[in-house]
């Protein structure tokens, strides 16, 4: 079987090619290659290629710079997206596609279900949402993947972040009213293989929205905490900085972030058996896989 990637440079598309199970051919293209925003380039490369299946892991993922940066934002995340879509059902092969606890208002009490509301609070989270919506009316066998907080050992994220300021300040201040799932790029990229060989055995999968993320609920400040805890007996740091719990209000941006992005992911678990991730293990995993490479 033959696969297409987009995005193939980022978190989640560096995974998918490190993870790709044996017997699939994979096609790994990033912006370069393919801008997925121009419709004679994405129906070109995807006739050239003939794919048995696409997984989207292109995205504009600026959550502050999406404020100003309108028009790029949902040229990516929902006219990229209609094209692939428009590609994939001409094919008849299914386009998996990565989105975001975003499309939510992020201001619940209990775990976001697939069928909740959806109420986007700033331009990044509408424009994934948009994207949800062309890709279901484009394609027919569409499956969207929602997560939430990825890291991983390639790319920018949270983690490295905070690795880096461990190494410049005695004290951070990090926001301790947002709760969410880390969740690791690897694992995301190892569900989506799950159910890209699912689809080549049966040829066909319970199409939709699922949520996938990390495993057990914190906030940031928590996150930062365990990310230190387990680089300082990794030797990656130094010396673990004073983490000063702060509130959202305290540390505007751009974009408001949503307080609450837990996500129920019992769906997920019951129709094809995969599970959340403990996201402790996974950022172990990643710190080991950076320190073998210092």
């Amino acid at each position: 079987m033959r696969v297409l990637i987009t995005g193939a440079r980022g978190q989640v598309g560096h995974e998918l090619m490190r993870l790709a199970p044996q017997g699939i051919e994979v096609f790994g293209l990033d912006s370069q290659a393919l801008d997925i925003t121009e419709p004679a380039q994405v129906a070109r490369r995807v006739a050239e290629l003939a794919p048995g299946a696409i997984i989207n892991a292109a995205a504009y993922t600026a959550v502050d710079r999406a404020e100003s940066d309108v028009q790029r934002a949902y040229a990516v995340n929902r006219d990229g997206v209609a094209l692939l879509a428009e590609a994939a059902e001409h094919l008849a092969i299914p386009l998996l596609h990565i989105s975001t606890d975003y499309v939510f208002a992020g201001d619940g009490d209990r775990p976001y279900r697939e069928e909740d509301a959806t109420a986007p609070a700033g331009v990044y989270g509408a424009s994934k949402l948009a994207g949800e919506q062309a890709l279901a009316e484009r394609c027919s066998r569409g499956l969207i993947l929602r997560t939430s907080w990825v890291f991983g050992a390639h790319g920018n994220n949270f983690v490295k972040t905070m690795l880096r300021l461990a190494g410049e300040r005695d004290e951070l201040a990090v926001v301790a009213d947002q709760h969410g799932g880390p969740t690791p790029a690897a694992s995301i990229a190892g569900a989506l293989w799950l159910l890209v060989e699912r689809y080549r055995e049966q040829d066909s999968l319970r199409w939709g929205a699922y949520h996938f993320s990390g495993a057990p609920t914190c906030n940031w400040h928590e996150f930062a905490e365990e990310v230190f805890r387990q680089a300082i007996e990794l030797e990656l740091i130094e010396r673990v900085p004073r983490v000063r719990a702060i509130t959202s209000a305290e540390y505007p941006t751009p974009a408001r972030r949503p307080l609450w992005s837990v996500l129920d992911c019992s769906k997920l678990e019951r129709q094809f058996g995969i599970a959340q991730p403990d996201w402790r293990a996974g950022l172990h995993q990643m710190l080991q896989q950076r320190r073998h490479s210092t």
